[in-house]
């Protein structure tokens, strides 16, 4: 996978994942997610800086998983620390 070699296309699959959700797109944003942290992290390491367990983060982000939005708050601020990575939201006028 091109995320495991390339810092750049992992910081744009992360902020395509978190884009992705802003726009109701919530499929499309767990599988992306799904494979940044899979070509990062990894759900181990996930799991133990989050304290949950891998199996209900990897299900959370499955194709039929249904993440709550507490879910998603503890997941992404744990990958942008582990990226380096700081999002923000911008509004466009």
């Amino acid at each position: 996978m091109a995320a495991d070699h390339d810092p750049a296309f992992r910081d744009t699959l992360l902020t395509e994942a978190v884009d992705q959700f802003l726009t109701g797109d919530f499929e499309t944003g767990k599988a992306v997610l799904h494979d940044y942290i899979n070509a990062t992290i990894d759900f181990e390491r996930l799991a133990e800086e989050t304290g949950s367990s891998s199996k209900s983060l990897m299900r959370m982000l499955s194709p039929t998983g249904n993440p709550t939005a507490s879910n998603l708050v503890s997941v992404l601020p744990t990958v942008q620390r582990a990226a380096g990575v700081h999002l923000a939201v911008a509004t466009e006028h």
